[in-house]
């Protein structure tokens, strides 16, 4: 039987800056943590903010912490079509000429010119745990989701490596409904 790891739903989220905190809630202000994401020293927050974009908001959108170097939005293209832009598919952090939108909180607001992208599907590694699964980092793989009757193969999953990582992949909520992946699910590597 092949190695199987946790493939998690992440949904519509954001990651702020420092400044961009405070613009948005206000000087000084620190982000409530909510509870512990799957990897390590990421959280889910108390605040939220909304989306605007040119053709309609989305409100209550979850932050996640800690505080990044620049604010990064990621979108299913479900969401980014109701936003109205065209949010490219990126891996987190490469946000170079990518879309814009408006983020709106309870102290401000903050006009992103980019930042917004579409997460390209990842696995999260450690180094031991790509040496099981016979794979390296930014290696490119298939990763099949069996479910009941809409099991998929997933093209274009890269493969993140770092010791700080816990093994899980992650999809957008278009991925998981195309996929049926509800619940506790998990893939397997294909070749």
């Amino acid at each position: 039987m092949a190695e199987k790891f946790l493939v998690e739903t992440s949904a519509r989220h954001v990651h702020l800056s420092a400044a961009d905190i405070e613009t948005l809630f206000g000087k000084g202000y620190t982000l409530t943590h909510k509870k512990d994401l799957s990897q390590p020293g990421q959280y889910a927050c108390e605040e939220r903010v909304t989306l605007v974009g040119p053709k309609k908001p989305i409100a209550n959108v979850i932050i996640l912490g800690p505080a990044r170097n620049a604010t990064q939005v990621e979108l299913s293209f479900t969401d980014a079509r109701t936003l109205g832009v065209s949010a490219p598919v990126r891996e987190s952090g490469d946000v170079a000429g990518s879309a814009a939108c408006k983020l709106v909180g309870p102290a401000g607001e903050v006009e992103l010119t980019e930042g917004v992208i579409v997460a390209k599907r990842h696995i999260h590694m450690t180094p031991a745990d790509a040496e099981k699964f016979g794979v390296s980092d930014k290696e490119v793989v298939s990763v099949k989701l069996d479910s009941n009757g809409r099991s998929t193969i997933f093209g274009d999953v890269v493969v993140r490596v770092n010791p700080s990582f816990a093994l899980a992949m992650h999809i957008d909520t278009d991925e998981a409904n195309a996929a049926a992946a509800f619940g506790e699910f998990y893939g397997e590597i294909v070749k």
